[in-house]
């Protein structure tokens, strides 16, 4: 069977174009809220198989292809933002994103690229050394690149299967590559003939996954004081008249109304920008919240947007505690792109003026901001929406917390797969620095997720509903909080220096399944 189908794809090489394409656009049914998790190890595995025996060329068009199937089918909803929020139109919106889509498909074309042609024979060293590595290094180059798009990483795919044991060890990377690597193990076990290096090959194989399975059962955090009784409001505002002024009042008033059926909790959460306009022009409704604060020995987390005194804008999170006077604020970090600031504008205005997004010239805030204390004196981690997607912004706070917060709003993508996607991204969170995190949304999906990335209690989409229960802050770090990205960047990097020795100096034989005949090589 391998043969026969060798023997096509040689002869024609559209066969391994469109496979790759295909098998591209199906890696996404591996991910929320489909969650085939089989599919992230079958798919990059084709995609391994049909990088044998081709130019470095041809490596980076399927690649490339893989890349545009993938990114086509997995993030096309942010056509929806352009179009419907931005007002740009659908066909620039879908030019638009078809753009993005391509850019980020010649991430995986460049690794194939670079592969075939460091690493031409496919033996030993490529499969198990150097690709999963590669698959690594090119990931957490997406992630912040050009500002980065830390979306569709092969390891979110797993938090539902035994390899999600490897997060809280080396997040959500060490995740991906144990995924490549069995993908990888799959292909050398479809090209070798030699029976014992198979049975070595799939006994690793079972290995693997038995010790992620294992890695499960570990407690990585150690409950810290009584449970917290928590809220979080979806106040399912729509988002084409969420920051319509003469609807702020309406706005305010349907979350405080829903918050006040919930004051028994110790701590109220508001989602992004849950007052549609700037702290300094929404003092009558911070006074009301004070109040409902000080009466009940509540504390509220707030989105608003704030403007200092030097005319800079934040996308923030503010703290009304119910001790204090003064509010504390969390400036977002990692603003959106062409969403909440304008990447060269200079030379870009004429096209950006198109964009016509709320709150589109934000500042980032500073790195490194003070923690809230809430309920009780709990120190809190806070991330406003996409920054959840970036590992590393958020584990370098979760260490020093004892629970998280995010804060989002996934209104602007309508009714598409984003909002499961980017659930599915803070349930890896939780999960890395085995914290509860409290997820609190404008239209959905809001969730309690536990410390092992368990989903505790969700809302539907496009419903206004109040999650309450209750969290157990955590004071013990996991190793991932601890040592971040790093040290597993080191191992890949240093993966790929043992294969170029491997492959230049120990003259490693390939592997071979089939002896093509001298016309398909």
């Amino acid at each position: 069977m391998l043969r026969k189908y060798s023997y096509k794809i040689q002869a024609h090489p559209w066969i391994g174009d469109l496979l790759s394409l295909l098998f591209g656009g199906l890696l996404v049914f591996a991910f929320a809220p489909y969650n085939y998790f089989p599919l992230a190890i079958l798919s990059p595995a084709i995609l391994f198989f049909l990088w044998h025996k081709i130019t470095p060329l041809r490596a980076f068009w399927r690649g490339w292809l893989y890349g545009i199937g993938m990114f086509g089918m997995g993030v096309s909803w942010l056509h929806i933002s352009l179009d419907q929020f931005g007002g740009i139109g659908l066909y620039l919106a879908w030019g638009l994103t078809g753009l993005f889509v391509l850019g980020l498909a010649t991430y995986i074309g460049l690794i194939g690229w670079a592969v075939i042609r460091l690493f031409p024979k496919c033996d030993s060293t490529r499969l198990l050394f150097v690709l999963p590595a590669a698959w690594v290094i090119m990931e957490w180059l997406r992630s912040w690149l050009f500002s980065g798009f830390p979306w569709l990483l092969l390891g979110y795919s797993q938090l539902d299967a035994p390899l999600s044991g490897f997060a809280p060890l080396a997040g959500v990377y060490g995740v991906s590559w144990a995924a490549a690597f069995s993908a990888s193990l799959l292909v050398y076990l479809a090209l070798s003939q030699d029976q014992h290096k198979s049975l070595i090959m799939g006994l690793t194989l079972a290995a693997l996954w038995l010790g992620g399975g294992a890695l499960s059962f570990v407690k990585w955090s150690n409950p810290l004081g009584d449970p917290i009784e928590v809220a979080l409001v979806q106040g399912n505002i729509a988002q084409e008249m969420k920051f319509a002024h003469d609807h702020k009042d309406d706005i305010t008033q349907r979350y405080l109304e829903m918050s006040k059926k919930h004051l028994s909790a110790e701590l109220i959460v508001w989602p992004e920008t849950a007052i549609p306009d700037f702290y300094h022009r929404s003092i009558p409704i911070i006074e009301d919240i004070r109040k409902l604060a000080k009466e009940n020995n509540t504390d509220f987390v707030v989105g608003i947007a704030y403007k200092d005194e030097d005319e800079n804008q934040y996308n923030a999170a503010v703290l009304i505690d119910n001790e204090l006077t003064t509010d504390r604020f969390y400036y977002k970090q990692h603003l959106v792109p062409f969403g909440e600031y304008m990447p060269f504008r200079r030379y870009l205005e004429v096209m950006l003026d198109f964009i016509k997004i709320p709150f589109s010239d934000f500042t980032a805030g500073n790195a490194y901001q003070p923690l809230f204390s809430v309920a009780g004196q709990h120190v809190v981690s806070t991330s406003i929406c996409y920054e959840d997607a970036f590992s590393w912004l958020v584990r370098q706070h979760a260490k020093h917390s004892s629970f998280l917060i995010n804060i989002s709003n996934d209104g602007w993508f309508g009714d598409s797969i984003a909002a499961s996607q980017h659930l599915q991204i803070a349930r890896m969170r939780a999960l890395e620095t085995g914290r509860f995190l409290l997820r609190s949304t404008n239209t959905g999906i809001s969730a309690i997720i536990n410390s092992e990335g368990e989903i505790v209690q969700q809302s539907n989409t496009f419903e206004p509903s109040v999650l309450h229960g209750q969290i157990i802050p955590n004071d013990k770090a996991t190793l991932y909080s601890l040592t971040g990205n790093i040290p597993l960047l080191f191992i890949m990097f240093f993966a790929i220096g043992v294969g170029i020795i491997r492959h230049y100096f120990w003259h490693i034989p390939p592997v071979q399944a089939v002896n093509m005949p001298s016309r398909y090589q």
